[in-house]
Parts: C-alpha cells; sequence; structure tokens
C-alpha cells in the first residue's frame, strides 16, 4: 500500500476477532462512516475489539516505559495489520453512574469552569445590606482621597483597638513611643501627653480613633507616597481598620472607614475561592448535608401520600390513626378563627396555607410541632416506630438541595449566585451567557472562561439535551442521554485529527432530534477528525458519507463485510443484505391487524416530579402500550420514577420511593407481579454473564460433575464454578483477567498469565463432555450451545437448551455464554432480562412488565423479532408499557401516550393517548408527524 492511500484511509486487513472472517477494509479518513448489520453481525467486533483497541494499545505504547511494561503482556487484536490510524476515542453504551455527587456540570466539565469563574470574577453581595464586599487596599483609600479638590483638609484615623474603655497610661506612653501625640475622640483632637499629665480627659461615650496624619490634598510628586505611607499605619495600628476624616469649607468632617478585612457593616465574609464552590470539599459543601443536597429528615411523600384529600378526609397520614386522630382535631380547633380550608385537597392549598399546616403561627401547632413532640418521646419505642415511619430523603433544610455552604451563594456574576446558574435548564443558561455583561475589569479576568464555559453548553445544545440542568444527577439520566453528555464532553475538548467510534448515539433520540446529532457529527468531521458510527438509524445512515454492511447473519453466519458505499448503492449492489430489504421496504415490519383493546387499566393521578404538569395517565393492562414523546418531555419520570416504584410498592409489597404523585388506582388485582427491564448491567460482577442469569449454568455443572473423571477426582458441581474456590483459578478469581491500575489512566485489562483467560485449574479443564472442557462451553454462542445439548439423547443436555431458548428468542444467539455482563451493551443486558422473565412463564402471573429503550443496538431485523416477543408476552395474559422512540416499536403499539409537546420546563403534559391512528389527527404532537410515514 502506497504512503499516499495510506494517509487517505485506514487499512484493516486479516481481522479475525471473534466472528470475523478475515475481513480487510479500507475505512476512510476524515469522513462520516456508519457501520450497520445484525445484531452479533461483528459490527462491533470489526470497530471497538479491532479498530480501537489498536488504536488504544499504540497510544499506550506512546506513553511512559511505566505504561510501555504492560505492554508485552496486552493482547493485540487477531489481525494482520492496521495502517493510518489515527488516536481513537471511543464513546460507548456506558451504564450510568451511581455516584451521587456526580451531576451534568461536573460530567461535563461545566461546574468546574463555572467555580472558576465565580472565584475569579464574582461579586460577594452582603444579604443584609445588599451592598458589595469588598476588601479596600491602600491604593483604593488613596485614590478616594485623591478625588477631593486641592486644598480639602483631610485627616487619617486607626481605631482605638483595646479591651479597655479607654486608654490606659501605659498603653498611651507606648503610642507616643511609636510617634502617636493625638488621639480623636467626638470630633475633638487631644494631645496625648496631655491626657497622660491628668490636663485633658477623653470623654466616656465616643469612639477613640489615634491621629495617623492631617494634610490637605496636593498635587505635589510626593503626596501620594505620603498619604499610602500614612494609611498603611493606620491598617497596622488597628485591626485592619482606617478611617478618612475630610472637611468640609466649613470644617466640618465626613467620616469614611476603609478595612482591609473582607467585610461589610462590620460582618466578616468569605473570600472567593474555586474551593467555596466545590460541594466535594469540605469547605464549599454544606455543612448539613456535606455536599449531597439531601438529609434524612421527615419526608413530605410519606406524610401526605395522597395529595387530592384534604385534611379532614385524613390527608396527613400520621393523623389518620386513632391514637393520634387528636392532633388533627386539635389543629381544626386552632384554625377556626382564621378560617383555614380543612376541606380543600391538600395539593389545592396555597403557599401561606401549606406553610401554615406545616410550620404553624402563634397559637396553633403545625405537622412539624407534632414531630417535634415524637422527636421528645423517642425514648418510647411506639415513637421512635412512628418517627421512622416518616423519615425519608428529603431537600437539606440549610441549602435547599444546593449542596453548597451559605456563603457560596453570596457570591454573584451578572447579578445571579452559582447555585441559580445550575439550576436553569440548559437553553436558559445559553441565553445567559450570550447576554451576559461584566465590568471591563471583570470581563478580561471571565473572557477565556467565558468561552469554555459556551462553547460546553452550545454542545450540549447541540445534542438535543438543552432541557437538563447542570444540577442533575447523572444517576437519572437515561443510556442515551449519558452517551449523549460523553459526546458532548468530547467535543469540548475540540480534537483534531483523532478517530471519534461512537456506539448507537441515537438511542434515547426522538427522531425531531436525530438531526441535531447528525450536524454534529458532520461538525466533528469538519474539524478534520475521522467519524465511525455504529448505527441502525436510517436518518443517520442516510447522512453518512460511507456505509458498512457487516452480516450477512448473526453469530457465526455473520463476521463478513456485505457492502461498502454509498447508502443508494446498497440498496441496488446487495439485495442480500437485511439492512438493504428493511431500507428498500421489500422486507418491513408489518403494522399489526387489529389493536388490542382492554376495559382494565392502571392510573397515575397528579404526577408532578421533575417537568410533569400534574397528570393523571390511564395504563391499560393486556396490552402493548407504548409512552413517546420528544426528548426530555417527561417519559422516563413518568415510567420509571412515578409509575414502577408505586407499582412495585403496591403489587410486590417492596420497592423504592416513588416520585411525587397522588396515588396510583385501578384494577390492580389483575396483576400479580411488576418487572421492570432496564439497561443496568444483569450483575454487578464481572464475573456475572448470561448462562449464569437465566438459571443454566447449574445444569452445566451438574452434567460435567457426573462425568467418570469429574466422580474419579470427586469434582462436585461447585467445582465448575468460577464463583466458588475449589476448582476455578485464583489468581484471577475465575474471571480470566487481571486488571491493572495505571497511574492518571484507564486500567489495563490483562489475560491471566496462570490459566491463559481459561478460568480453571488445569485438572477442571480435564474434564471433557462429547470433547468439550467447560471452559470450551463457555466459549460457544447461543446458537451453538442449543444445537450442541439439543441433539443430546440426556434429559440434563435437553433442559440447558430450553433454557437457553429464550435467550435465542430475543435475538441473542450470537452471544457467548460466558461472555462477561461488563462487556454486553446496555440493549443486550436488558434482552437477557427478558429472555430470564420468558424462561420463568410458568411460574405465575399476569405481570406487569416495563421497558426502557428496547430496541437499543437492534437491526430492523431484530426488532421484529422482539415485537414477537412482545406479543407472545400479551397473548399470554401479561401487559407491556415501553418507553420507546423507536417508529417501528410505535407502529405496533396497541396503544400510545404521547408526552411533550416539548423537552424540560415546556414538556411534562400529555399531548395524546389511545391508538397510533389517533395520534395522526393529534396536530400537537411531534410524533405523529414522524409516525405518519409509517402507517
Amino acid at each position: 500500500m502506497s504512503t499516499k492511500k495510506g494517509a487517505q484511509y485506514i487499512s484493516i486487513r486479516g481481522a479475525r476477532v471473534h466472528n470475523l472472517k478475515n475481513v480487510s477494509i479500507n475505512i476512510p479518513r476524515n469522513q462520516l462512516v456508519v457501520v450497520t448489520g445484525l445484531s452479533g453481525s461483528g459490527k462491533s467486533s470489526l470497530v471497538f475489539d479491532t479498530l480501537y483497541a489498536e488504536g488504544q494499545r499504540r497510544y499506550v505504547e506512546s506513553l511512559s516505559s511505566y505504561a510501555r511494561q504492560f505492554l508485552g503482556r496486552i493482547t493485540k487484536p487477531e489481525v494482520d495489520a492496521i495502517e493510518g490510524i489515527p488516536p481513537a476515542i471511543a464513546i460507548e453504551q456506558k451504564v450510568n453512574t451511581r455516584n451521587p455527587r456526580s451531576t451534568v456540570g461536573t460530567s461535563t466539565e461545566i461546574y468546574d469552569y463555572l467555580k472558576l469563574l465565580f472565584a475569579r470574577a464574582g461579586r460577594t453581595i452582603s444579604p443584609t445590606t445588599g451592598k458589595e464586599v469588598k476588601r479596600h487596599s491602600v491604593t483604593d483609600v488613596v485614590d478616594f482621597i485623591s478625588t477631593f479638590p486641592l486644598g480639602t483638609k483631610v485627616m487619617v484615623l486607626a481605631p482605638y483597638q483595646s479591651d479597655d474603655a479607654a486608654p490606659t497610661t501605659d498603653r498611651l506612653l507606648t503610642l507616643l513611643q511609636n510617634g502617636i501625640t493625638r488621639i480623636e475622640a467626638c470630633n475633638e483632637i487631644f494631645q496625648v501627653e496631655e491626657i497622660i499629665s491628668g490636663s485633658a480627659k477623653l470623654p466616656k461615650t465616643c469612639t477613640v480613633n489615634l491621629v495617623i496624619d492631617r494634610f490637605s490634598v496636593s498635587d505635589e510628586v510626593d503626596f501620594p507616597g505620603r498619604c499610602g505611607d500614612s494609611v498603611q499605619t493606620a491598617f497596622s495600628e488597628s485591626d485592619g481598620s482606617c478611617v478618612v476624616h475630610t472637611f468640609d469649607s466649613n470644617n466640618k468632617p465626613t467620616a469614611t472607614l476603609f478595612a482591609n478585612r473582607f467585610e461589610e457593616n462590620g460582618v466578616q465574609f468569605e473570600e472567593p475561592s474555586v474551593h467555596l464552590f466545590n460541594f466535594n470539599s469540605p469547605l464549599g459543601a454544606c455543612p448539613k448535608c456535606e455536599g449531597y443536597g439531601k438529609v434524612i429528615g421527615i419526608d413530605e411523600e410519606l406524610v401526605i401520600p395522597d395529595r387530592t384529600l384534604s385534611l379532614y378526609e385524613g390527608a396527613v397520614a400520621p393523623w389518620k390513626t386513632e391514637s393520634m386522630q387528636a392532633y388533627r382535631d386539635q389543629f381544626i380547633k386552632q384554625t377556626a378563627k382564621i378560617d383555614f380550608p380543612i376541606h380543600r385537597a391538600y395539593e389545592h392549598l396555597n403557599e401561606a396555607e401549606l406553610n401554615l399546616l406545616w410550620n404553624g403561627t402563634k397559637g396553633v401547632d403545625g405537622i412539624n410541632s407534632f414531630f417535634e413532640y415524637l422527636e421528645e418521646k423517642k425514648y418510647k419505642i411506639q415513637y421512635r416506630v412512628m418517627l421512622s415511619r416518616y423519615m425519608g430523603k428529603t431537600v437539606c433544610p440549610v441549602c435547599k438541595g444546593s449542596r453548597l455552604r451559605p456563603e457560596a451563594n453570596y457570591v454573584k456574576v451578572a447579578g445571579s449566585n452559582i447555585s441559580e446558574l445550575v439550576l436553569m435548564p440548559i437553553d436558559e443558561l445559553q441565553a445567559f451567557f450570550k447576554t451576559v455583561v461584566l465590568e471591563p475589569h471583570e470581563a478580561k479576568i471571565a473572557e477565556r472562561i467565558l468561552i469554555e464555559v459556551r462553547n460546553r453548553i452550545n454542545f450540549l445544545m447541540d445534542v438535543g439535551l438543552g432541557y437538563l440542568t447542570l444540577n442533575r444527577l447523572s444517576a437519572t439520566l437515561s443510556g442515551g442521554e449519558s452517551q449523549r453528555i460523553n459526546l458532548a464532553t468530547s467535543l469540548g475538548s475540540s480534537l483534531v485529527g483523532s478517530l471519534y467510534i461512537l456506539d448507537e448515539p441515537s438511542i434515547g433520540l426522538h427522531p425531531r432530534d436525530t438531526t441535531l446529532l447528525i450536524n454534529v457529527l458532520q461538525n466533528l468531521k469538519h474539524l478534520g477528525n475521522t467519524v465511525v458510527v455504529v448505527e441502525h438509524d436510517e436518518e443517520i445512515m442516510r447522512a453518512a458519507d460511507q456505509i458498512i454492511d457487516v452480516g450477512p447473519l448473526a453469530g457465526q453466519h455473520g463476521g463478513e463485510i456485505i457492502f461498502q458505499g454509498k447508502i443508494d448503492e446498497l440498496q441496488q449492489a446487495a439485495p442480500d443484505s437485511l439492512t438493504a430489504r428493511y431500507l428498500i421496504g421489500t422486507e418491513q415490519i408489518p403494522v399489526p391487524k387489529f389493536r388490542r383493546k382492554s376495559a382494565s387499566f392502571v392510573e397515575v393521578k397528579s404526577a408532578r416530579e421533575n417537568n410533569l404538569k400534574s397528570i393523571d395517565v390511564k395504563f391499560p393492562l393486556n396490552t402493548l402500550t407504548v409512552v413517546t414523546g420528544v426528548s426530555g418531555s417527561g417519559k422516563s419520570t413518568l415510567v420509571k420514577g412515578v409509575l414502577y416504584p408505586a407499582l412495585s410498592k403496591l403489587v410486590n409489597g417492596y420497592g423504592e420511593k416513588a416520585g411525587k404523585h397522588g396515588c396510583v388506582t385501578g384494577d390492580l388485582h389483575r396483576i400479580k407481579g411488576v418487572e421492570m427491564i432496564d439497561q443496568n448491567p444483569i450483575g454487578k460482577s464481572t464475573r456475572s454473564n448470561p448462562v449464569t442469569y437465566v438459571k443454566a449454568y447449574e445444569e452445566v455443572r451438574k452434567l460435567y460433575s457426573d462425568q467418570p473423571y469429574a466422580k474419579a477426582n470427586n469434582f462436585k458441581p461447585s467445582h465448575f464454578s468460577f464463583n466458588m474456590e475449589g476448582g476455578r483459578c485464583e489468581e484471577c478469581q475465575g474471571e480470566g483477567i487481571i486488571k491493572v491500575e495505571m497511574q492518571f489512566m484507564a486500567d489495563v485489562t490483562l489475560v491471566c498469565e496462570q490459566c491463559h483467560g481459561k478460568r480453571f485449574k488445569n485438572e477442571v479443564l480435564d474434564v471433557r463432555y462429547q470433547g468439550l472442557s467447560i471452559f470450551d462451553v463457555l466459549e460457544l454462542t447461543v446458537d451453538q450451545a442449543i444445537e450442541f445439548f439439543g441433539s443430546q439423547p440426556g434429559s440434563t443436555e435437553r433442559k440447558i437448551a430450553e433454557k437457553m431458548k429464550p435467550l435465542q428468542d430475543v435475538g441473542l444467539g450470537y452471544v457467548r455464554l460466558g461472555q462477561s455482563s461488563s462487556t454486553l451493551s446496555g440493549g443486550e443486558s436488558q434482552r437477557v432480562k427478558l429472555a430470564s422473565f420468558l424462561g420463568k412463564e410458568n411460574s405465575g402471573g399476569p405481570f406487569l412488565f416495563i421497558f426502557d429503550e428496547p430496541t437499543t443496538g437492534l437491526h430492523f431485523h431484530d426488532i421484529r423479532k422482539l415485537l414477537d416477543s412482545f406479543n407472545a408476552l400479551v397473548e399470554n395474559g401479561h401487559s407491556l408499557i415501553v418507553v420507546e422512540h423507536n417508529l417501528e416499536v410505535i407502529k405496533c403499539a396497541d396503544y400510545i401516550i404521547d408526552l411533550g409537546p416539548e423537552g424540560g420546563k415546556d414538556g411534562g403534559q400529555l399531548v395524546f393517548s389511545g391508538t397510533p391512528e389517533e395520534l395522526l389527527k393529534c396536530k400537537e404532537s411531534y410524533t405523529a408527524r414522524y409516525l405518519k410515514d409509517k402507517l
């Protein structure tokens, strides 16, 4: 290959990673390339396990000798050669962080720049006087004096500092020795010698000042020097204060106080520093909640579980019991004269009425007084039990959820403090920083900081996240939001000449917002980067400079390059490509012939968590219900934040705290259980994998322990477990790999030198079944395993095949049995969970299943399989609620709940509920506009 060609292309020769069949391909540089194909066809093996892995390996090689010492042990991708590869950056489908301190602001680095902005250009405003708090320098005082007309008489004074009411003789003698000969009190001057001799007496009620100097304002060259020396002396003789008396034409003095301390009106303030705005530092964190924003306290949602009730009807839960009802009656009696609305629903009380109910007033004891009484009596067990019933995580009363100590919010930039900025939606924050006006001195300091802040905010807007706030917890983001934040963070680094590798960036994006994402990808390319995207979204495919289709099928039937070129050529040149067939329309997901209807339902009333506008939403049972709407409209909040935890508590008997809502009603007796099938990993341990999750590995271990060699060596089923001591390799503890922590870099994963990645001791690996060791079985794909075990005559073998069948049914036939859960994408993890429930079909029901973006990582053909699984669940009496943007799933729904109309503060409303055909008539719905072409 010529040098010129090498510069134009990333050339891969003979790639054989996983199921790739000796693939050779030239990927054009500085273009947007989409790699597509069925799930398991080999896309990730080509892009991540070959291209990115080699890019990272070469990056480490270019670093220090410390890093290079591990290189001999880092496994190279199984490929003959890769040429022309630039530095690689991968933005994968990462699982959200569960760190309660991580926010959108910290993960995008915007908050770091805001801390710097407030520390350098912020003004501290006194909350009592409203004046700016300043530390005066000698220059400030000299400049002040110089503003007066020439000849103006000036006296520089230092406030007398002593515990004594008046200077003692010893103190006066010391002052004389220091050259101070006069004292001022009540606008009179007294000689120090006269006070010592007793010929003059200081008034007892006046403030005493030491006279440092007296002069007239002059334009002489040495005047600023003399003036400055006097001011400096005044600061040093007092506690950092200086009083300047200026005299008018009538010889009447005007006093002006200066201080070289950071204070205002006698109150000392904390000087702005980066640490003051850091809620992860003891210097900046709120002392009450330690920077979490929440504390354990009386939880309003537990005290008032049903906001649709009035006080008289029993809205206050602890006052409903017979023993505590007297407190409700007492409150009603105490508020009778002020006409408190005891028959009005709690949710309709105004702010003043809520304040009265909770905090009481003179002669009225509110809810908080009741709980204070319980605190006093908690030495009795019944009161301790009652208190614990209503305790939960609640907003910190000191910082009001801002996480920062109160002093941090005294510092303002353009009239706003940092807490106000992080609570603004990003689209409002963008407008704020576009129009922010600073003083010339501040503007110069903040110039570079503002450029970085504006750029990063613009990137978040470009990827469709304008509805988020910087204070939003990373743990509450969806998988798609998380990935787009990672994309925005990478954009903020403004790298050029790099290889960006993205894994389904369209996840979680409504079709309306996909155009924004395409613009971002095009901008990355125009900067001079190569952008390789693993994607199934039709719109992104059509925007690509080149498409690479991997297939033709999944697993051992994939791993080949079916097509490379422009999308128009794909539809003509690759008739055998499933991607081409679906794009042309020769293969398609059919619209259902009829929509299921149900008279049974569950209803969420008055949902008002995050941006939800106190909406009532009905979810029909025994149907496929799809919840849709633009990004940030409130779908996840409604389904995952309110409906699931509330239903789980009512039906399952346990569950996390539900988001703010009135109540959940309906035909709950028709549901035997509620299951959330999200994209979180299937296990906390890296040793967890699909075969253990669907309970098939127990039978495999039993089968191997029954083999003659195992019996001869007294091997039990536990010897074939990589989670227990006995048969596993103890060097890597059954993982097959060892992680090496690198300084200031990502950890390096190395193959275990003891077992060479085989996870078990040699004697355990010597046990064979039909020629395969236990490690060989774990290396089989689901399809291969079903074929292998299904063809055997034994009942145990058939049971193993049956337990794995659901994995195949949900389109995971290509996944290896022993593949670590940490290497599964969010969509794959979700489908493993679905397979697990499909395998429990006979365990009773009906269940309500909730899915969050189940089409993640799915090709059109795989979505068809997924819909078949969904329909099978509904036909078996179960109910499905799916949060989804994919139009193929939306068109197949029995019932649609569309939220919006926009994201963020302009969302959270119920735009539509009904069938897909009825949705098309809804003019306010963005979903309707895009669905029109699919029906």
